[in-house]
């Protein structure tokens, strides 16, 4: 993923111009590159072609498009029938067993680990936005209500005093008989 920065504007006079064009250059920053894939060796596979059965109609379950590969030196076994076509097919299991045995050599170092580990940091990062979107419009909320609850509570002041006789009206009241 490319980043795009602002590095510097500037104005060039050409001569025969008479105006001056501003212009920007902008560098790239790029994330660390995934590792390389790793390379399988044909003599180290197994492969079998398979029925395949679940969804897909009479053509996934008459033909022998599934493809099973076995990596001899770990025994892990894979299996691929997310299309009709077998090559499609081969390529696929060939890239999941890749990954397999990447992620049981490196660890963590692996590229399915990194890209993992992008796409998790990737979303905390948009959650975290969200919360001080919401958080930033509810505190803008409360101030509002704030205010609106003094106003409440003033204009109430406000109508208990008028209903409510004063302390001059009281000393200034004829006393009944």
């Amino acid at each position: 993923m490319l980043r795009r920065f602002l590095i510097h504007q500037r104005a060039i006079a050409k001569p025969g111009l008479r105006h001056v064009r501003p212009f920007t250059t902008c560098g790239t920053l790029q994330e660390k590159p995934l590792p390389p894939r790793l390379k399988l060796v044909e003599t180290e596979l197994e492969e079998s072609f398979l029925k395949g059965s679940g969804p897909g109609g009479q053509k996934i379950n008459k033909t022998s498009s599934a493809v099973q590969l076995k990596h001899v030196p770990t025994g892990i076994v894979v299996k691929s029938q997310e299309t009709r076509s077998r090559q499609q097919n081969r390529k696929l299991a060939r890239l999941i067993l890749a990954e397999k045995l990447d992620h049981m050599e490196k660890g963590n170092e692996s590229r399915t680990s990194i890209k993992t580990e992008r796409a998790r940091v990737k979303k905390a990062s948009a959650s975290k936005k969200t919360r001080r979107k919401y958080k930033k419009l509810a505190e803008e909320d409360g101030k509002d209500d704030a205010s609106q609850e003094s106003a409440d509570e003033v204009e109430s002041e406000l109508n208990d005093a008028r209903s409510s006789p004063t302390a001059f009206e009281t000393q200034n009241e004829p006393s009944k008989p």
